[in-house]
């Protein structure tokens, strides 16, 4: 519902004769003048770049309010500066942690280290394709209006395509303009890009909250996502994401009553449950409880730390894990922002960043969907307004499209604050050095303590930038690599 096409990937062998037959077609409309007609060059042998200047006179408009965007483009540069610290520490932090640490799980396959969609399993062609160009697009107006605001010239936007598939963007500005800017403009511009994609993250998670206030339970009941093996739930069959209406005389429409159910009951009663199967079927299974007491005794738990979690001898145990209601998949996606969060307003400072990271790793988890299949059919339409105009599978688009929005935006916003060339951390870490090297200079001069000459500003910087750019790239190489050694 949620996903249909756009979900799909493709294999190696039909990924390799597509490039080959692009870089064909490619050939062709070289040879034939196409790409000349269409301003368009080939680079690298596939990549179409392909140019336009049809925004520029809807980024003149934009760009507009000057004092606006400039101050825009310095709250941008502090947070990419704190981003990009960030980023750095958690690369030094991942590669100390590889160097040191035995990879005991087996390491993902070499097409899940690029972000290319329907090469990497992980991202789905259609929704990479639109969200990548998105994203892109944002990326490159972030650019495009700080250039702008500050008085550059833009010659042309355009995309990087490998086929249908986006691998980047661009804008084309006048360089010898960015070359002569003064550092503060040229370090906001850079900024502005990374910035944006954070800022358009933020704002479309908000979306994502209000989206899912749309949703409600399809049916009542609770599902777990495990099972424990031979635990009572295990031997009476049943499932992960069945659906548990009732435990004995007591319905279960939340997890709260399945709780209250559970108290009613002690270790070795036999009770029957009322499920609803993956497929539809409703079912009874007849269930012999367990001890929970002794449960977690098994797994490690002292007496005394059981009894300060209020667990007794004689507690009913069913074997269930990770249990919830039937809108858990989209109020996983919406995190904190879900009309259903129980937090207060602290939890809710702590829980968004960790939200932010969760929705990184659930293209991973739920191998390139970002709602569970079983957890979509668990979903109905609200009678609000939007629900009722688009329903639930529009609701269900709205829904996956916001999600890889979000993961894109993170992605791309990130990424390119690593302080390497070509990235934009990379601009602005060499500004950075640049411009802290040159008030040293002016402090010496001031006082008559040194001289420094300028050229030995710009050897400084732009070694600096040379090294750290060369350093980052062993540390990001040896990520990848470390775990298949």
């Amino acid at each position: 519902m949620g996903a249909g096409w756009l979900s799909i990937s493709f294999s190696w062998q039909v990924i390799l004769v597509s490039i080959m037959a692009w870089w064909l077609l490619l050939r062709y409309w070289e040879r034939t003048g196409k790409l000349d007609d269409w301003d368009a060059t080939r680079v690298f042998g596939v990549i179409l770049m392909m140019r336009t200047s049809a925004g520029n006179k809807s980024l003149e408009i934009i760009s507009k309010p000057r004092k606006f965007w400039r101050a825009y483009g310095e709250v941008s540069l502090w947070v990419c500066w704190a981003a990009m610290l960030i980023v750095a520490l958690l690369l030094l932090l991942t590669f100390i942690a590889a160097l040191l640490s035995p990879n005991l799980a087996d390491p993902p396959p070499p097409s899940e280290l690029v972000a290319i969609p329907g090469l990497n399993p992980m991202i789905p062609l259609g929704w990479g394709i639109i969200a990548f160009v998105v994203c892109l697009v944002i990326h490159e107006l972030g650019h495009g209006i700080q250039a702008r605001a500050h008085g550059m010239r833009i010659r042309s936007f355009g995309l990087l395509m490998l086929g249908p598939l986006p691998l980047g963007a661009f804008a084309e500005p006048e360089y010898s303009e960015i070359t002569e800017a003064p550092k503060r403009e040229r370090q906001r511009m850079f900024a502005a890009g990374p910035a944006t994609n954070i800022f358009a993250a933020i704002i479309i998670v908000l979306m994502m909250g209000g989206i899912a206030g749309q949703f409600v339970a399809a049916n009542p009941g609770v599902h777990a996502s495990g099972i424990v093996l031979d635990a009572g739930a295990d031997e009476a069959g049943l499932q992960p994401m069945d659906v548990i209406t009732a435990i004995g005389d007591y319905p279960v429409d939340n997890v709260e009553d399945f709780q209250a159910a559970m108290e009613q009951y002690s270790a070795g009663d036999a009770v029957i449950l009322q499920v609803v199967r993956v497929d539809g079927q409703r079912e009874d299974l007849g269930v012999t409880l367990g001890d929970k007491y002794e449960h977690y005794l098994q797994l490690g738990w002292s007496a005394e730390n059981l009894e300060l979690v209020g667990i007794e001898p004689g507690d009913s145990f069913l074997g269930v894990e990770g249990l919830a209601e039937g809108t858990a998949g989209i109020d996983r996606l919406a995190g904190p922002l879900s009309p259903r969060y129980q937090g207060g307003f602290a939890n809710l400072i702590v829980d968004v960043p960790i939200h932010a990271l969760n929705i990184l790793i659930t293209p991973f988890q739920y191998q390139g969907v970002a709602i569970h299949p079983v957890q979509e059919t668990m979903l109905a339409a609200d009678d609000g307004w939007l629900a009722s105009a688009i329903g639930i599978s529009g609701l269900l688009f709205l829904a996956n499209l916001f999600f890889w929005l979000i993961w894109v935006n993170i992605l791309l916003g990130f990424t390119n604050l690593i302080p390497m060339i070509p990235f934009d951390g990379g601009h602005l870490f060499k500004d950075l050095v640049h411009s802290t090297m040159s008030g040293i200079r002016s402090i010496g001069k001031r006082s008559g303590l040194w001289k420094i000459h300028p050229l030995w500003v710009e050897h400084i910087s732009n070694k600096a930038s040379s090294l750290s750019s060369l350093g980052l790239l062993i540390v990001i190489l040896s990520i990848m690599i470390i775990p298949y050694l």
